[in-house]
């Protein structure tokens, strides 16, 4: 392999399937199966070990997308994944908490209806051309989701701290930002499902 062709694999993987940040959303999709499996079997290690696998995924969710900006390494690979690995990291550990009796099941559908709704709005705003970025509110949901998971998934009180009550109220708030915010997508951009 010559020079020139060693520098155009290198300029394509920076920006292709191989990129950096493209590992770090393959990761987090990764990661999954294994909270899953710990959940599957729920007692204090476990858990514990679940809620530190979801906080390492969700800090690449962050690292990734501050790595693809940063350096320049955007590709529509990146942008289809990084949506959908969130959507999957976050449904499913929500579906497990469920599945255990520790969060209301009618909250996780709420939770779960809004992100399928947006997704659907976000592909006809992607076919006429606007601008798909997330606003305030978005990132406020994501944040307060993140927030509720990580307590309810360790569940179990440690050293006095009853995190599952920790987690319940973050996921109250998580609940009211994550209908606030569905609902303002579908109010910013009405003309377009009108059209």
């Amino acid at each position: 392999m010559n020079a020139s062709t060693r520098k155009e694999t290198a300029l394509a993987d920076k920006s292709g399937i191989l990129s950096p940040p493209n590992r770090l959303t393959l990761l987090r999709i990764i990661a999954i199966p294994g909270i899953i499996i710990l959940l599957h079997f729920p007692g204090k290690m476990t858990t514990l070990i679940a809620a530190i696998l979801f906080s390492i995924a969700a800090i690449t969710d962050w690292l990734d997308g501050y790595w693809a900006r940063r350096y320049g390494m955007v590709s529509n690979l990146g942008k289809v994944m990084d949506p959908v690995a969130d959507k999957l990291l976050m449904s499913s550990s929500f579906i497990m908490l469920t599945y255990h009796g520790w969060v209301p099941a009618w909250v996780v559908c709420a939770i779960i209806g809004r992100e399928l709704a947006v997704t659907g709005l976000r592909n006809v705003i992607a076919e006429k051309g606007e601008d798909l970025s997330a606003s305030m509110l978005g990132k406020y949901k994501t944040g307060f989701q993140i927030a509720a998971i990580i307590p309810l998934l360790l569940h179990f009180p440690y050293l006095g701290i009853r995190f599952h009550a920790i987690g319940t109220v973050f996921l109250w708030l998580a609940l009211f930002f994550t209908i606030w915010s569905g609902a303002d997508y579908f109010i910013r951009f009405r003309k377009l499902l009108r059209g």
